[in-house]
């Protein structure tokens, strides 16, 4: 994954979105301490990423969130 400012992001979005499309990772930084704030990944990698571990329960139970559910399974964990 490489870094971007806010303002390179801006001024290259196409192109970001270009090496997006071909599987490369770019976080994104803010202000003059370049504090990263987002980072934009292949969807691809963020699906594969929705595996949620439960701690202490891991093994004694799971649970899989539907297309319906009206909350994300993030909300629902922190609920």
């Amino acid at each position: 994954m490489y870094q971007l400012t806010v303002g390179e992001f801006k001024a290259k979005f196409s192109e970001v979105l270009s090496k997006v499309l071909l599987g490369d990772s770019i976080g994104i930084t803010y202000g003059k301490n370049k504090k990263k704030v987002a980072a934009l990944v292949p969807y691809g990698e963020l699906i594969k990423q929705k595996k949620f571990k439960l701690g202490l329960l891991a093994s004694k139970g799971s649970f899989k969130v539907v297309g319906d559910f009206k909350i994300s399974g993030e909300e629902f964990l922190q609920s």
